[in-house]
């Protein structure tokens, strides 16, 4: 006989979820302080740089250095740190693990629709629901510092998320499973939302930046709808003796013909070393999938550089023919390694992180990259995972938002957050834990106050550490 799971009546999973509570008030993160023993920030940058490319680890601490928001962006280890020392009610979910406001974008699900959703699970974990929404709400007080907004619009925008997420799960607590698992954000829904905010808005101003902000939406989804293989294959590559092939942008892209002094092996061995691994994926991958990805041909590969916290682990970009050569297929190859919170929590349940990153990121996204898998790296304890590069991917341009228009994106990334938790958690719990009222999103709204102002302590750690010379910065990165 099987082992039998029992259901808990809808009943139950409320009060439950109120009952926790007792145990862990709603209020409980306004009063956040570091705690006594908090490491040295700039130690725990120091650490992971011990296992990334020495060559770009310079570049790394440049893009972090250039703001308290882009520094923010690559301290996913730290926040993590910190948030093993804040109180959880024990309603766990899939962690995206790294839920900052830069991890939202609109990319193209296999029905070739526009979906608006997390799109960066490197760190992606099961944990306490708490840590990816106080890690998302801190990314909007931040930013709208970064982006001069009085003390008050700050606030705005970050509860605007919070609340988002509070009011989407009680949402999500009345739909039935299937329901949550189909639900989705497209760029249409996205636009419609924008033009009920323009409609209701009061007075020529408040209309004026609706208008604004929907334009603006409008603008980066016909931009992403550009943004596929063809559109990077005239960016990235160029035609020689007939044959395409990646152009090189140091420090940013470089081909595999060049990269030779710095892995110690010739062009040719790391091409063949790509063919291996790129038919290792393949066989990773659903039959029929596979076979699709066997009408291509490998014609170039070369590291490319990406994001912020990410800089220094290896990545690849692939470049593959089809039918011809106005029928290309960029694949992007990335290093997973251990999650961040896996110093804190449970280690995964998934040996190799490639498959922890792909399997979290299958948990919590509406519809996910059909060319999504993993395969081990050839040298020891390197892991990979593999997607699309450019799939009408788009993300807003955080820098230069003005309130109502960040306010309107913390609502779609409440929301979406929400949606990715209800998928492998208990919306009914979590919904009834959080409550109606305001309680949980105030406290959050406290916690996110004295986060940012402890994120531009470590930035100003940070910056001290790369002008006495103890990190290096790339200038110009």
């Amino acid at each position: 006989m099987g082992r039998t799971t029992r259901h808990q009546s809808i009943p139950e999973r409320a009060a439950g979820g109120r009952q926790r509570r007792q145990a862990t008030p709603r209020a409980v993160h306004r009063d956040w302080v570091p705690s006594p023993g908090r490491p040295d920030p700039v130690a725990l940058i120091e650490e992971q740089n011990l296992t990334r490319e020495p060559d770009l680890v310079p570049v790394r601490h440049a893009r972090m250095l250039a703001s308290p928001l882009t520094f923010y962006r690559g301290a996913a280890k730290i926040m993590a740190a910190d948030l093993k020392d804040t109180a959880r009610a024990g309603l766990d979910v899939q962690l995206c693990g790294d839920a900052h406001l830069s991890n939202f974008g609109v990319f193209a699900s296999p029905e070739r629709t526009l979906v608006f959703d997390l799109n960066d699970f490197d760190e992606t974990l099961p944990g306490p629901f708490e840590y990816d929404v106080l890690r998302m709400a801190a990314s909007f007080t931040i930013a709208a510092r970064h982006n001069m907004f009085s003390r008050e619009d700050a606030r705005g925008v970050s509860l605007a998320a919070i609340r988002s997420y509070r009011e989407a799960m009680r949402s999500f607590a009345q739909m039935g499973t299937l329901d949550i698992w189909y639900a989705r954000q497209s760029d249409q829904d996205l636009l419609a939302a924008i033009q009920l905010v323009a409609e209701s808005s009061k007075g020529k101003a408040e209309k004026r930046a609706a208008k604004l902000a929907g334009e603006k939406v409008a603008k980066a989804v016909r931009k992403a709808r550009s943004r596929d293989s063809l559109q990077a294959l005239s960016k990235l590559a160029e035609r020689v003796d007939g044959t395409y092939r990646i152009v090189s942008q140091p420090p940013i892209i470089i081909p595999v013909r060049e990269l030779e002094a710095v892995f110690g092996t010739s062009a040719e061995e790391m091409a063949n070393d790509m063919r291996d691994q790129l038919h290792s994926y393949r066989q990773n991958l659903q039959h029929d999938r596979r076979q699709l990805l066997e009408r291509f041909e490998m014609l170039d590969v070369a590291r490319k550089v990406v994001g912020v916290g990410s800089v220094g682990t290896r990545a690849f970009i692939v470049l593959l023919q089809g039918r011809d050569s106005a029928d290309p297929l960029f694949l992007q190859v990335k290093e997973a390694t251990r999650s961040v919170l896996e110093d804190h929590l449970p280690r995964s349940a998934y040996r190799h992180p490639g498959a922890r990153v792909v399997q979290g990121q299958r948990r919590m996204q509406a519809a996910s990259d059909i060319f999504l898998g993993w395969t081990k790296g050839v040298q020891e304890n390197r892991y990979l995972y593999w997607r699309q590069l450019r799939d009408m991917k788009g993300s807003a341009v955080i820098e230069g938002m003005r309130p109502m228009g960040m306010g309107f994106y913390a609502r779609a990334c409440g929301w979406t957050l929400a949606r990715a938790h209800a998928r492998s958690g208990d919306p009914i719990a979590i919904a009834a834990y959080l409550g109606k009222g305001d309680v949980f999103d105030e406290s959050v709204a406290d916690f996110c106050d004295r986060y940012a102002d402890q994120n531009e302590r470590d930035y100003e750690a940070f910056s001290a550490a790369v002008r006495s010379g103890r990190v290096p910065a790339a200038a110009g990165s």
